[in-house]
């Protein structure tokens, strides 16, 4: 059992590493965003804030509704059924875009009726804008998923790294430029600073360019010659409906657990900007480690995926264990490097020494939830690699509405813990979810 277990960490890291190396550059792009828009202003901190979480919330739906493709893309692709896949990406495509137009639909009525989330007033005209802005990206972030998720499916993780890569890059530049203005030497053109705005313009301006790169590799790479043929395909309504039945269940998977941060950040906002501000650095550090986990998660169910399509289901249960182990030993290292370097790591973000000292009270409930948030991660997917996705939904209600969201409102208002018994609920739904996952997970393999 032992050899067994050993002979999956070479594919896994293989297929891991790329896929880690571009969240790597995305939380370099959120560290960049924080850092630049928290040297700007305080306020301008606490509105990003805001409505980065409200729309952190979307954006998991819209990225677990994609991660359909990936499974479904991987099974044709372990039985060598090539034009099945590209099929899947066209029909992948309308899924993803006709999702995300009836999901901008219900946040422009969220836009009218904002003053419902009870923020502090005078950081409104900051959020409003900012907000139009992020959601005009959201077709260009879908139409990215989408292709992205076919990518892994067939195997192909560094391709969408370098893509990620570039993206982040473009949009760290755009911030510097857009955020505080910038003059071209020995000419009168200049670019006033957008401050904030201009932060959500570079955001917008990288995600063109990623879903316009990924999909010049896809039609143009030699890589992806093979699959070609398959795009005369003509789409179905069977595939389309079984990404639809997969997504859904993953998508509001995926967004109540982002429920249980984003919502929380709104309960922040009843406490004030300092709060808010804290809760925006946290959950910036905090991705270090999500993202790691994310990445080995995701490689583990594209591996999954391809012995499950050729049959091999003894390997699925090896692929997911060996996956874990290698979660719960990263979890370890990182918390540990957090730790160590965590109040320089809060100065990179603020200048304000009572946002940062309000930010040190949320590392306690930060360490504690690791081990849940690790778990959960790696048998979320693969449960999803093994297309058993309606219980995720019903696992993630309970452990994000029934028990972490109450549990934060508990421990901050009726205990009285403020800002840190907020972020003491998480640990809580973040194990429950765990141990529901990794239940299931057992029970079907």
């Amino acid at each position: 059992m032992a050899v067994e277990k050993v002979s999956h960490i070479r594919p896994l890291i293989a297929l891991g590493i790329p896929i880690v190396i571009g969240q790597l550059g995305t939380i370099a792009q959120a560290f960049a965003d924080t850092i630049m828009v928290g040297q700007f202003g305080t306020p301008e901190l606490s509105a990003s804030g805001f409505v980065n979480n409200v729309f952190n919330l979307i954006v998991f739906f819209l990225l677990g509704f994609s991660y359909s493709t990936t499974p479904i893309v991987g099974a044709f692709f372990g039985r060598k059924q090539k034009d099945d896949c590209s099929r899947t990406l066209k029909e992948s495509l309308l899924a993803n875009l006709l999702l995300c137009a009836a999901v901008m639909l219900f946040m422009l009525l969220l836009y009218f009726n904002l003053h419902i989330l009870n923020q502090p007033e005078e950081l409104m005209p900051l959020i409003r804008p900012y907000y139009i802005i992020i959601l005009l990206s959201l077709p260009f972030l879908s139409a990215f998923n989408s292709i992205k998720q076919f990518c892994d499916g067939v195997g192909d993780t560094k391709s969408p790294m370098y893509i990620m890569l570039v993206g982040n890059v473009a949009n760290i530049i755009g911030n510097y430029l857009l955020i505080y203005g910038f003059s071209i030497p020995f000419s009168s053109f200049a670019v006033q600073s957008m401050g904030l705005n201009g932060a959500g313009i570079a955001t917008l301006l990288s995600r063109v360019l990623m879903v316009v790169l990924i999909w010049i590799v896809v039609r143009k790479n030699r890589h992806y010659a093979e699959f070609r043929d398959g795009f005369r395909k003509k789409i179905t309504k069977r595939g389309f409906w079984h990404l639809a039945k997969v997504g859904m269940p993953i998508g509001l998977q995926l967004a109540l657990e982002a429920a249980s941060f984003n919502i929380t950040a709104i309960m922040m906002g009843w406490l004030g900007a300092t709060a808010l501000a804290a809760h925006q650095v946290m959950c910036t550090i905090g991705t270090l480690c999500f993202m790691f986990y994310y990445g080995v998660g995701a490689a583990a169910a594209i591996r999954i995926s391809h012995f499950k399509g050729r049959g091999e289901n003894g390997e699925v249960r090896r692929i997911a264990f060996t996956a874990y182990a290698m979660n719960l030993v990263a979890a370890v290292v990182l918390t540990a490097a957090i730790v160590i370097g965590f109040q320089p790591l809060c100065f990179c973000f603020t200048t304000s020494a009572d946002v940062v000292a309000m930010t040190a009270t949320l590392l306690l409930p930060f360490i504690i939830y690791q081990l849940g948030d690790s778990t959960q991660i790696l048998f979320s997917n693969a449960l999803r690699a093994i297309q058993d996705v309606k219980p995720l939904m019903i696992y993630a209600a309970i452990a994000y509405l029934l028990v972490s969201i109450p549990a934060s409102y508990f421990f901050a208002f009726t205990l009285g813990l403020g800002p840190q018994g907020i972020w003491f609920g998480f640990p809580f739904g973040l194990t429950t979810a765990g141990i529901l996952f990794l239940q299931r997970f057992c029970r079907k393999t």
